[in-house]
């Protein structure tokens, strides 16, 4: 789902005459239902400085816009997107907006980040890791940019933040993040052109964005591999006996499932030891071999911090954190947007736990 969308001249045009924030509210309005115009005008800051990003001659006026582009699999938002060709391959360059002014480097953790949100000093993900690992989500389930090779270039743009020396946010610490999404502050306008333009010589000549926006949710081979190494000659995802024999019926029935389009629900029970939460991993991993959008969820932290240790070093951190999901994570999600969901411990569900319909 994308809340606008238009060529670099309309977006420009917009924001130039103060028509963007309405037009944005009344798609979100649309789209979504609820907010308010306050958050909607919070974005305004932002988005007049990349109307003044964008107004540069070479990058050309048929290029593609889009604003707040909603991630299937999660409720996470794509800030801005820029769409169009380098010449040989289509390009969607990934923005991810940030108004902060000030933060402080977070040592000892991987991608981590302190600045002040919400009235308070809070640890989030570096700006350049989020925008990589955005990218990297679309990369892994999105099935138009897989077989017509779009290729996404993330990067950051803190337009409020003026660097100084030695400065926390580009700290070596850091460098493996800034390497894959770099990060531009102010007074760096003409380096975020100069990025852009190096993906973005030529207009959208593909409907790039219409593209994303309905792409079909589907893992990545690349994905399907990794899960599928996790498995081979670890023993500790060894199928024996029951384990193999219900298994064997719950993949038979998902497929079938998906075959017949007819919803079904499969519950096993055994207690502690008996070996549920293994079947689940292989279950995972060979319905995502068939091409299917799985998830495992659970409601608690615990199972899902577990198969992060184990698969630590096998897989990306975030095609892990892709994979298995807390049950909270459901509540903007669309009809039939999965497959199939597994559900560990499903017993512990309840209304708030965001598998049904409550929008909180």
């Amino acid at each position: 789902m994308i809340i606008y969308e238009a060529s670099k001249i309309e977006f420009i045009s917009d924001v130039t005459n103060e028509l963007l924030v309405e037009r944005l509210y009344e798609s979100y309005q649309q789209k979504i239902g609820r907010t308010s115009k306050s958050e909607v005008t919070s974005w305004e800051n932002s988005l007049h400085r990349m109307s003044n990003v964008m107004q540069d001659d070479d990058i050309p006026n048929d290029t593609s816009v889009a604003i707040e582009f909603k991630i299937p699999n999660t409720s996470k938002r794509v800030d801005f997107l820029i769409a169009g060709h380098d010449g040989n391959q289509d390009h969607v360059v990934v923005v991810e907006l940030k108004q902060w002014s000030e933060v402080e480097k977070v040592t000892g953790k991987d991608a981590l980040i302190s600045t002040y949100l919400g009235g308070g000093k809070r640890t989030v993900t570096h700006p350049s890791y989020q925008a990589w690992s955005y990218a990297a989500l679309i990369e892994d389930f999105n099935q138009n940019v897989q077989d017509q090779h779009i290729l996404l270039n993330p990067c950051a743009y803190l337009h409020n933040y003026r660097k100084t020396e030695n400065d926390p946010l580009t700290a070596s610490h850091y460098t493996n993040h800034i390497e894959k999404a770099p990060v531009f502050t102010k007074g760096e306008i003409q380096k975020l052109r100069d990025f852009i333009k190096k993906y973005v010589r030529f207009g959208d000549r593909n409907g790039l964005i219409y593209q994303i926006e309905h792409g079909k949710i589907r893992p990545s081979k690349s994905l399907q591999d990794s899960l599928a190494n996790m498995l081979n000659g670890n023993q500790e995802f060894v199928l024996i006996d029951e384990q193999k024999v219900f298994f064997e019926e719950a993949l038979n029935l998902a497929l079938d499932s998906i075959r017949t389009a007819q919803k079904r629900v499969m519950v096993i029970e055994g207690g502690p030891g008996t070996g549920k939460s293994v079947m689940a991993v292989n279950l995972l991993v060979n319905l995502i071999n068939e091409e299917l959008t799985a998830l495992y969820v659970s409601k608690n932290s615990a199972p899902r911090n577990v198969y992060a240790s184990k698969l630590k070093g096998t897989m990306k951190k975030t095609q892990i954190d892709n994979l298995f999901k807390s049950s909270v994570s459901f509540t903007e999600s669309e009809k039939d947007e999965f497959d199939v969901l597994i559900i560990d411990e499903a017993h512990r569900l309840n209304e708030k736990s965001g598998l049904f319909a409550n929008r909180v």
